[in-house]
């Protein structure tokens, strides 16, 4: 309850949530390496590399994966490091039975290898026969983003409910309570990279990456106004506020760098 009222005293007239004079500090996630993660329809390697607080180029090192980074359903992405922190380039490996293995390689149809046996007479080898290649996820290439990020901006009004946590298990961003439906809006210029709700405890949620090295994620929306692949400006309506995944209204705002959480406290303009 003190707590509580402190935030509150805390808040502008305007109610806009206010910020500390406070570093650029960050705090190492729980960073899985070891295992794999097997790609369901609706993910991105940036989403994955989310999830599992991966820098998203890392990632794709660790997989042999190249621009434009394109991923299949029931691909298997291995969150194993190999040689080093970012791991060596390696083919992905694709979920397959034990009867049935196909291509890993996403430019190319996966196909059934034959063997052909011998024969007296020189009859030619049977044509392979091609399987359909799956469908890939929504994965965009993101062609245009800005050298370095600047200008950062608050990515909502509201008051500041909750704060950046550094122990590496709680709060990795920042809470502002608002109205169903209130405006957000993206905290610099970027890309759409991840627009969906398949990230357990964000409900319907945005990535957006504004260059090599940030990400900014938005939480809990109740209604997103962009789509993969769209390029956005800083101060750009992105989506609606709301409590998808939570249980109340609010956005939940992180920034990534180079995969690991930042206080964001540290990034946006003081009031």
């Amino acid at each position: 309850m003190l707590l509580a009222a402190l935030l509150v005293a805390c808040a502008s007239p305007s109610g806009t949530a206010p910020v500390d004079d406070r570093s650029r500090g960050g705090q190492r996630a729980a960073q899985v390496t070891s295992g794999s993660h097997v790609v369901q329809r609706g993910d991105t390697l940036y989403s994955i590399a989310f999830r599992y607080g991966w820098d998203w180029k890392a990632l794709a090192a660790n997989n042999g994966l190249r621009q434009p980074y394109t991923i299949y359903p029931g691909q298997r992405l291995s969150l194993a490091t190999r040689g080093g922190a970012s791991g060596s380039a390696r083919r992905p490996a694709t979920a397959a039975t034990p009867a049935t293995r196909t291509s890993t390689r996403s430019s190319t149809p996966a196909q059934t290898a034959v063997t052909s046996r011998p024969s007296p007479a020189a009859t030619p080898a049977p044509t392979p026969s091609a399987r359909p290649t799956p469908a890939p996820t929504s994965t965009p290439k993101p062609t245009t983003v800005p050298g370095s990020v600047s200008g950062w901006q608050w990515p909502a009004q509201g008051p500041l409910i909750a704060r950046f946590q550094s122990n590496g298990s709680l709060n990795k961003g920042i809470d502002i309570a608002g109205q169903l439906g209130q405006p957000e809006k993206a905290a610099a210029n970027g890309v759409v990279v991840y627009a969906g709700r398949g990230l357990l405890g964000y409900g319907d949620m945005i990535i957006i990456k504004h260059d090599e090295t940030y990400l900014s994620a938005y939480a809990h929306n109740s209604r997103l106004l962009v789509k993969e692949g769209d390029q956005v400006k800083a101060g750009q309506s992105v989506a609606e506020m709301g409590n998808t995944g939570t249980d109340r209204v609010k956005l939940h705002f992180e920034i990534r760098r180079r995969g690991q959480p930042v206080d964001p406290l540290g990034y946006l303009p003081k009031l």
